[in-house]
């Protein structure tokens, strides 16, 4: 089916590129690579597709205007919601502003009525790129029937960050029109720069004496901050602002909990599979901007070599500036990092964190209980190589870990102990590379403010693939993100959920929502869902049709006996 192929792109794995008891992880594409990490790319042939979505036939006409600090833009209902689309919320980042701080946007005369903005550049998946750098814009989706409450009262606010490994995705994918009907909450879904034109450090750019690195955080909250301006016009209450995020959004989302500059931009925060790569003593990927410029780290490559490589052996910044916009995209790794470049980010999220210094707000952070199962699918099974055997199990998980620490992994992670050769690596690889990170990031953040923990735990998740693996997708990365937006619909055509699938997506738009109108997910008629304590260490299990409280987190995904024991 056409449409699930779409659904392909939009979570295709890229890559860890990183360093693992100071060995290194290669990249996904390569056929030394291992373990996945996502990322939600529309690749082109996506991204026409999703064309037809960008402007729905609306429900009726309407003339709504709402006048914002740069003009008046119009809205379209559509979807059972009022959607302002591609508003821009800074100057397009292009020419001399390329690697610089977001600027305001000029003002606009007349009515502006847009379709979503344009993707920002960003790898195909084929060799080339797609999207533009002229792409800093916002959405905003305002329901039309406000329920069960003062009309006259300002409405929570939503700011959905999205995922991709900071490399791929965009806005247009997500309709969060669920959340908004349901929940009585005004919707964002924000752009920002992405790979090196976001997230970038360079001597001869760092030494020009404006923050530097971390372009696509200064984007998030230069959004962040257009909202606290103007989201009041649309109804929406500037003090109950939540940022979510899944996948590298998460991780967006750890990154501006920890951010000095983001303070006071929001008052909530949900990370969704966000701790990839960190918050474990063996992931060094946040390296400082100094040691991003010249000399890189396992998973992050030197400005100074991304530099020369693309053409600009002077490694001057005219030159790269003048660098075309795909060259620089069709160079990147699948996956890149933010900076601690002393502004932005003053330290890692992991040791803000552990130290209580950041931005303390009540957080929902969790995971999803097989998130590797999508990547280990992608790298064997749709490339025509399916892992059918304990001697294909040996070997995969000998190449997915750095020398001399396979056996150790084959020890711990019995070939018999699964029901398949690709559970069984995926196993592993979800332990190490999530959940024991998304544990360890609890039980820091608990130690200072309200945070409830989560374990999607659906294992029947429509997967939305073709072709299907030869083992069972499960509880797979981003598999939650179809119970709160709505991709089935517009991407499949149909709802493949089944009633107790629906009763849970209608729980979780409730625990959210309700997080966001009061820092506190529980609602009348669903399961109490208690905040973390390390004592008891309880998630809160997301299961189909009613959620429960999960006391064995720990030991099924070998935490405390294995992964955080060296």
């Amino acid at each position: 089916m056409k449409a699930r192929r779409i659904l392909v792109s939009l979570v295709a794995a890229s890559a860890i590129v990183g360093s693992f008891g100071g060995m290194r992880l290669a990249r996904a594409e390569r056929a030394d690579i291992h373990i996945g990490i996502p990322t939600d790319l529309p690749n082109s042939k996506t991204a026409r597709s999703l064309q037809a979505h960008r402007n729905p036939a609306p429900l009726a006409s309407t003339n709504a205007v709402i006048v914002t600090e740069n003009g008046p833009v119009g809205g379209t209902p559509a979807f059972g919601v009022e959607r302002f689309l591609g508003i821009p919320y800074a100057a397009p980042p292009v020419g001399n502003l390329r690697w610089m701080p977001p600027q305001p946007h000029e003002r606009w005369r007349g009515v502006l009525r847009a379709g979503f903005g344009n993707f920002c550049t960003q790898p195909d998946g084929l060799g080339g790129s797609f999207g533009s750098e002229d792409c800093l814009t916002l959405n905003v989706f305002v329901p039309l029937t406000v329920k069960n409450q003062n009309k006259k009262s300002p409405l929570p606010v939503m700011v959905w960050i999205h995922g991709g490994g900071l490399v791929t995705g965009g806005s247009p994918i997500y309709e969060p029109h669920f959340m908004v009907q349901s929940g009585n909450v005004i919707g964002v879904t924000i752009n920002y720069r992405l790979g090196y034109l976001g997230f970038f450090a360079h001597p001869a750019i760092d030494a020009e004496g404006h923050l530097n690195g971390n372009y696509g955080l200064m984007d998030q909250q230069f959004a962040l901050k257009w909202v606290q301006r103007n989201i009041g016009a649309f109804g929406g209450d500037p003090n109950r602002v939540t940022i979510f995020g899944e996948s590298a959004g998460g991780q967006s989302v750890y990154a501006n909990l920890t951010s000095p500059t983001a303070s006071g931009l929001f008052q909530r925060a949900i990370s969704e599979s966000g701790a990839y790569s960190e918050f474990q003593d063996y992931f060094d990927n946040i390296v400082s901007l100094t040691q991003g410029e010249s000399s890189g780290a396992g998973g992050v490559p030197a400005g100074t070599s991304i530099a020369a490589n693309a053409g600009c052996a002077s490694q001057a910044a005219q030159c790269l500036r003048g660098l075309p916009a795909a060259t620089l995209a069709s160079a990147e790794p699948g996956i890149v990092y933010p900076f601690v470049d002393g502004n932005i980010l003053t330290q890692t999220p992991a040791a803000a964190f552990a130290s209580g210094q950041f931005n303390q707000v009540p957080v929902i952070s969790g995971g999803n209980h097989d998130e590797e199962r999508i990547f280990v699918a992608r790298q064997y099974d749709f490339a025509g190589h399916p892992l059918l055997t304990e001697a294909d199990y040996d070997n995969a998980v000998i190449a997915a870990y750095p020398p001399g620490f396979g056996s150790v992994v084959l020890s711990v992670y019995l070939f018999a102990s699964y029901p398949s050769a690709g559970v069984a690596l995926a196993a592993s690889e979800t332990d190490v590379v999530l959940a024991c990170p998304e544990r360890n990031v609890v039980r820091s953040l608990s130690q200072y403010v309200p945070t409830y923990a989560y374990e999607f735990n659906d294992e029947n998740a429509p997967d939305l693939f073709d072709p299907v693996p030869t083992f069972p997708l499960g509880a797979y990365h981003f598999a939650e993100v179809q119970y709160l937006f709505d991709l089935n619909l517009r991407f499949t055509g149909f709802n493949p959920f089944t009633s107790d699938q629906q009763q849970l997506s209608n729980t979780m738009i409730g625990y959210w929502t309700t997080f966001a109108a009061n820092g506190d997910p529980n609602f009348a008629g669903a399961p109490n869902w208690s905040p973390y304590d390390s004592g008891t260490d309880q998630f809160q299990s997301l299961i189909p049709p009613t959620p429960i409280v999960e006391s064995t987190f720990d030991s099924d995904h070998k935490c405390s006996s294995f992964w955080s024991s060296f």
